[in-house]
């Protein structure tokens, strides 16, 4: 494998197949802003069947959908409960207070993951010069905790609360096809407590582009009307559907494979010199590795893995992040862990 790089930054890196690029050259489409492209169309009846919701709408990024929902489910002046390293916090840009006009209360969950009583004691009083708690945005699985899975009674525990005191909640389900596969749950499951959920399909899955965002015909109605608005209005977007119809039927159950060789990449750190990582703790295909016993920081560490052949990203300043996906084979793993080895061997 010399001079071969093996790119673990992220599974947004994969590429379409050959056989997804021949079914999106061959895709119907007509005009989805009219809503005529029948793809399209299909692509949301899909989405909102698999996750047990009246209706879905096709965007472009999972940002967007993100945003969008957070549009529908607020008013300028509202706050929004999420976790400290939740996505819509730490790399959406500030898209909820410049799209939204409303503020985020970050609170430290655990591993990403909050609970009620957290959720509760983070909702404000209501006092007149206090911004009014409307929403709880929650990620499952967490990117920045590394891949972790939202238990599914806490989800349940959570949604109580907001019911409690008039609020919605959001899941950024990005990668929710990781903690069904992970866990057994359907999709539709851990959607059942959530007034909106957005799902990739451009990570794990492997299409091209876009996410799609689902919950009441209601909701959708009035997520379409912000979807033009920020720009996200696309017109024979079928070709882009018609990956991710492909991706639903063909690349789900493949997941667990990815799933294994993060478990395998996380034991190969596990044992490497100056790395601090408990490969128990790796549910689905993201690993985050301390490694600030080597000295090195994390962007020396990612520059020497680098010149090696291997990417992976900065999580920290003595963090990394790998990220395994379907563009990344198991004998390419079982190669990425003996550099990283090699590598580590030299650090103080």
């Amino acid at each position: 494998m010399a001079g071969m790089i093996i790119d673990l930054r992220s599974d947004t890196v994969t590429r379409p197949s050959e056989e997804m690029r021949r079914v999106m050259a061959s895709a119907e489409v007509g005009d989805d802003v009219y809503g005529e492209d029948p793809t399209v169309n299909r692509l949301q009846e899909r989405i909102a069947e698999i996750l047990g919701k009246e209706d879905a709408l096709f965007v472009p990024s999972g940002t967007m959908g993100n945003q969008v929902c957070i549009k529908v489910h607020t008013q300028p002046g509202d706050e929004l409960i999420a976790d400290r390293n939740a996505h819509v916090f730490q790399y959406e840009t500030g898209g909820a207070a410049f799209l939204s006009s409303v503020q985020i209360h970050t609170v430290q969950g655990e591993k990403g993951i909050l609970s009620a009583e957290l959720v509760r004691s983070a909702i404000r009083p209501d006092i007149y010069y206090m911004p009014r708690t409307r929403l709880v945005c929650l990620e499952n699985t967490h990117n920045r905790a590394g891949g972790t899975i939202y238990p599914l009674q806490v989800i349940a525990e959570i949604a109580a609360v907001a019911r409690e005191h008039g609020m919605r909640i959001h899941l950024d389900g990005a990668r929710i096809w990781n903690a069904s596969v992970a866990t057994g749950i359907a999709p539709a499951t851990f959607a059942r407590p959530c007034d909106s959920v957005s799902v990739c399909l451009s990570k794990g899955l492997g299409a091209p582009v876009g996410s799609v965002v689902a919950g009441t015909r209601g909701f959708i109605e009035a997520a379409r009307h912000f979807r033009k608005l920020f720009g996200g209005g696309m017109r024979q977007a079928g070709i882009l559907a018609a990956a991710g119809l492909y991706a639903l039927e063909h690349n789900i159950d493949r997941l667990s494979e990815d799933h294994e060789k993060a478990r395998m990449l996380a034991e190969a750190l596990a044992s490497a010199k100056g790395c601090t990582l408990d490969p128990g703790s790796v549910q689905t295909n993201i690993i985050i590795a301390d490694i600030g016993a080597t000295g090195w920081g994390a962007r020396k560490t990612v520059e020497m893995l680098k010149a090696s052949g291997i990417l992976v990203g900065e999580a920290g300043k003595e963090r990394i992040r790998l990220v395994t996906h379907l563009d990344v084979s198991f004998d390419q793993v079982r190669h990425a862990s003996r550099m990283i080895s090699e590598v580590f061997a030299c650090s103080t």
